[in-house]
């Protein structure tokens, strides 16, 4: 989605624009909103990764260097979303192997030689829903500190919610980005797709990372983590975010009146809705 923007919105609420080297973003309100698009990984990082994570089975297409960050300049606080962090959450939730009839003529990532063993959670499915860091204040040498702990931030769970009407009202946006993470197609028995996306209002920036896993007549599983916050001049900020995981196999969405068509199920965003939820919490995140 192309966002036009005109300078007088801009102005009014207080924001601008930058880009270079790849990377673009917008500052507002004490948020520097910050995304980079790049390409995927070569073949000599993907072993380096191979080696940080402990594994030899990684995702056909990682966008190694693709980000979004979010940072509130006054505090230093800094959320980020990214490829290796979400792969490491992959791979240290570890879930068993989804059960697929024509598993043993998949061609994954196995040398032809090599008989095809699926003994890891060939999907990539993370409970990932970003990394947390507070850059403290520069020293008398003009270095800062930078606190990597994603115990750095204390989220407390909630009762509130995100007020889903006001995001689909009709407020200017000044900003957005949608940024691929990692997707693979299963070798052409469904898709695993890993992408957040941002938009920035006048009023507010809202953000939703999603998980989306297609196993072809077997499995469909959404992940979605959304995040929210609005801006205000009194008060520190509040940034809200809800987590829901929603999951069902074929069949059983089958034997509840749903097609079986595959082509009906290409896109999450009508999906999701039609899937049980088997978590869901909401969590918040005072800013001092």
């Amino acid at each position: 989605m192309e966002v036009e923007v005109d300078e007088k919105d801009l102005k009014a609420a207080g924001a601008e624009l930058f880009s270079g080297d790849g990377r673009h973003g917008i500052r507002i309100h004490d948020w520097e909103i910050e995304s980079s698009k790049r390409f995927i990984l070569n073949s000599s990082t993907l072993q380096q990764w191979e080696q940080k994570l402990g594994t030899s089975h990684l995702p056909e297409m990682i966008f190694g260097e693709n980000f979004l960050e979010l940072k509130h300049l006054k505090s230093g606080t800094k959320i980020h979303f990214n490829a290796f962090d979400a792969l490491s959450g992959w791979k240290k939730e570890a879930l068993p192997p989804v059960e697929v009839p024509a598993a043993a003529k998949w061609k994954f990532r196995s040398k032809p030689s090599q008989e095809v063993i699926l003994d890891y959670d060939y999907t990539f499915t993370t409970p990932y829903c970003g990394s947390e860091m507070i850059e403290l204040a520069a020293d008398k040498n003009g270095a800062r500190h930078v606190s990597g702990d994603t115990c750095s931030l204390h989220w407390e769970e909630c009762k509130e919610q995100i007020d889903v009407a006001a995001l689909a009202s009709k407020e200017t946006i000044l900003f957005y980005d949608e940024v691929v993470l990692y997707e693979d197609e299963l070798a052409d028995n469904g898709v695993s797709l890993l992408t957040v996306k941002v938009r920035v209002m006048p009023s507010c920036w809202f953000l939703l990372l999603r998980f989306w896993l297609r196993v072809d007549g077997v499995l469909m599983r959404v992940r979605d983590t959304r995040m929210h916050c609005l801006f205000g001049d009194s008060a520190d900020p509040i940034i809200l975010r809800e987590s829901c995981w929603r999951e069902s196999t074929f069949q059983a969405l089958s034997a509840t009146g749903n097609p079986s068509d595959l082509a009906a199920y290409n896109d999450p965003a009508i999906i999701s809705h039609k899937l049980p939820i088997i978590m869901q919490k909401t969590q918040k995140l005072i800013i001092p």
